[in-house]
C-alpha cells in the first residue's frame, strides 16, 4: 500500500484545510465531496435517478480522501459504489419488474431481510481479513463493517426496496464514528445528516410502497 500512497500525492493539495485556524480543519476536497453527496442524497429521497450521477462523482472524490486516510474498506467501498451507481442509474431508467414495467418502491419479504442481514454479517469478517492483511490499515474491522452493510444498502437502493433506508440508518451511525477517529470531522456531520435523512427516506419511501402509511405526517 506505500506504493498506492506514493501514487495518490497529487492529492495532498487539496488535502489542505479550508481555514487553517479552525478548530476542525476541513479540506477542499472533504467538502466538494460532502456537498454531492448531501445533493445526491436529496435527489435519492424523491426517487430521481439524478441522484446516480452524483453518486459516482462523489464517490470518486472519497476514494481518493479515504485512500489518504488509510481507510482502505472505505476507498475500495467507493470504486463498488461507482460500478453499482452506473448499474443502479440503469435499473431506474430502464430496469424491468417482475410485472414487466419499470421497478417501483416495494419492501424486502421477512426472508429477503433475513438474506440481506445474513450477507451483511458474512461479509464483515471476510472483508476486515483482507484489510488485515494486505493493507497497513489500523482499524481493518471497524472500517469493513460499515463497508459490508454499505454493499447490501446499494444493492438495496438500486432495487427501490425501502429497507435500503434502516441499512443506511445503521451505516451511517457506525461510519460516525470511525470518521471521527480519522478527524474527518466534516463528514461525521455530513453523516450525521445522512442519519438524520435515512429516518426521512424510510418513512417517505414506506409512504410510497404501502397505502396503509400514508397515514404518516
Amino acid at each position: 500500500m506505500d506504493g498506492l500512497a506514493a501514487h495518490l500525492a497529487w492529492v495532498d493539495p487539496w488535502l489542505l484545510p479550508l481555514d487553517e485556524g479552525a478548530a476542525w480543519p476541513i479540506s477542499r476536497l472533504e467538502a466538494v465531496a460532502a456537498l454531492l453527496s448531501l445533493v445526491m442524497v436529496g435527489f435519492n429521497l424523491r426517487v430521481n435517478p439524478l441522484g446516480w450521477p452524483l453518486a459516482i462523482v462523489s464517490s470518486a472524490l472519497y476514494g481518493l480522501l479515504f485512500a489518504r486516510s488509510r481507510l482502505y474498506g472505505e476507498a475500495a467501498l467507493q470504486l463498488v459504489f461507482i460500478a453499482l451507481s452506473v448499474w443502479g442509474w440503469g435499473q431506474w431508467l430502464r430496469g424491468r419488474a417482475d410485472s414487466g414495467g419499470q421497478p417501483r418502491v416495494s419492501r424486502l419479504t421477512s426472508t429477503g431481510r433475513w438474506w440481506a442481514l445474513m450477507a451483511a454479517l458474512l461479509l464483515w469478517p471476510l472483508i476486515g481479513g483482507a484489510l488485515d492483511v494486505a493493507t497497513d490499515s489500523d482499524v481493518p474491522y471497524w472500517d469493513a463493517l460499515p463497508t459490508a452493510g454499505s454493499l447490501v444498502g446499494q444493492w438495496l437502493l438500486a432495487r427501490k426496496r425501502v429497507d435500503n433506508w434502516p441499512c443506511w440508518l445503521a451505516v451511517n451511525l457506525v461510519s460516525m464514528a470511525l470518521f471521527a477517529h480519522k478527524g474527518l470531522w466534516l463528514t461525521v456531520a455530513l453523516y450525521g445528516v445522512f442519519a438524520a435523512l435515512s429516518v426521512l427516506g424510510w418513512r417517505a419511501w414506506l409512504r410510497e410502497a404501502s397505502p396503509r402509511w400514508s397515514g404518516l405526517p
